[in-house]
């Protein structure tokens, strides 16, 4: 290797893209084609960066297989941050497997890191946590320290565990002082941010206040009666209920909550849980039904009871009930959530990561476009969609996680 790409590879490892630039610029060949379209990707220009990754790729001779992975690697990383989430990930792991046999370690170790942050972005986090359990950092530069680190940050965070998320921020940001990379600093800067942000509301006899995560998850671990309407579940210190797919009987534990320890009007339950906005005798029918439905599922938490005026839940366990709220409540809030971390999104992206079809993804970003919430640019499958980040607040608890069954 001479040493032109020997100091352009070292400037794209200290986040120097425009330093690699002025050394390979003018050059074609395969390996000058690589670190330039890297440059231009920590430049911004993913297109042109794609584009030089594949001529390098094809650049490459026969014998040259580390060089291709490597590639591969880095067209991955394009894909990841230009969330095209439906990025063959076969061709990743076929890319790791070949560094891997040859001995390129932290380049293996980096492509499966963006793996593990593909799994995470799209609420999987099972699979994540299995994958970074199997990567020992310790042997690695800081860079990758750091990026290990944030994963495992993000993984807690998802998971409500506060502690150790704050922990290992705290060695991400020791990692990325010693790497020197200013874009790397910025990146964890931001993780600790949303430890320090507002993620829910409480509601709590008519009054509410903003929590932390550190504080949901203390919520959550007390003996209140808990109605989560950021995870749509009905808990207390003993059981969890699932009402994720039940949104009328969902709708109607909200509104009991909510009025706790006093009860609801029959009409006030009627238009919450209908949406009607005078209940008629149909109606009332159809909220017997329902509040006997809620009824049973919430049996080993609460009682519902009849009053004169409508109905009043009464907790058996625990001696308050509350109301875990998301930071704002609007339609397609969980489409914003993911547009809010400032990256530009296809919908067919935004669709692999809610689990929704495309059509219904699309939906809500014509709806929240003519809203001016969200712009997008370009045209057909180039098509992304952006949002400045929602000021004030983490989306973490807007984002999918796992729920417990029915």
């Amino acid at each position: 290797m001479d040493s032109l790409i020997t100091a352009a590879a070292r400037a794209l490892a200290a986040g120097d893209p425009l330093g690699a630039l002025n050394r390979v610029a003018l050059r074609d060949d395969a390996p000058a084609l690589a670190l330039r379209g890297i440059a231009m990707a920590q430049l911004g220009d993913f297109v042109r960066a794609k584009a030089l990754l594949r001529r390098a790729s094809r650049g490459f001779g026969a014998r040259e297989a580390v060089a291709r992975a490597r590639c591969v690697v880095a067209e991955a990383e394009i894909a990841l941050v230009s969330r095209e989430l439906d990025w063959p990930a076969k061709m990743l792991d076929a890319a790791r497997m070949t560094l891997e046999q040859h001995g390129d370690r932290l380049n293996a170790a980096h492509a499966r890191y963006l793996e593990v942050r593909r799994l995470l972005l799209i609420g999987r986090l099972d699979e994540a946590e299995r994958l970074l359990a199997g990567l020992d950092a310790a042997a690695f530069p800081p860079a990758l320290r750091a990026a290990h680190e944030l994963v495992a940050a993000g993984i807690a965070m998802r998971r409500l565990r506060t502690k150790p998320a704050r922990a290992a921020l705290t060695r991400a940001t020791r990692a990325a002082h010693l790497a020197g990379i200013p874009g790397l600093a910025a990146e964890v800067a931001s993780a600790v941010r949303v430890l320090e942000t507002p993620a829910a509301r409480l509601i709590a006899r008519g009054k509410e206040r903003p929590l932390l995560l550190a504080d949901v998850e203390a919520l959550l671990a007390s003996k209140h009666f808990v109605v989560d309407a950021c995870r749509h579940v009905v808990r207390d210190a003993k059981t969890v209920v699932s009402l994720a797919r039940r949104p009328v009987l969902f709708a109607l534990a909200r509104a009991l909550a909510e009025a706790w320890p006093g009860d609801v009007t029959r009409d006030r339950l009627v238009a919450r849980a209908f949406g009607a906005k005078q209940a008629d005798d149909s109606h009332r029918a159809r909220l017997r039904v329902e509040i006997g439905r809620l009824r049973r599922m919430l049996r080993p938490l609460a009682s519902l009871n009849a009053t004169q005026q409508g109905f009043m839940l009464t907790p058996r366990h625990a001696r308050s009930v509350v109301v875990l709220a998301r930071p704002v409540e609007e339609r397609h809030a969980d489409v914003l959530a993911f547009l809010a971390d400032g990256e530009s999104w296809s919908s067919s992206a935004l669709a692999l990561a809610l689990d929704a079809s495309q059509r219904t993804v699309q939906r809500a970003l014509d709806a929240l476009a003519a809203g001016g919430k969200v712009q997008s640019f370009g045209h057909g499958r180039a098509r992304r969609w952006v949002t400045p980040p929602v000021p004030g607040f983490t989306t973490t608890l807007l984002l999918p996680a796992p729920l417990p069954h029915d």
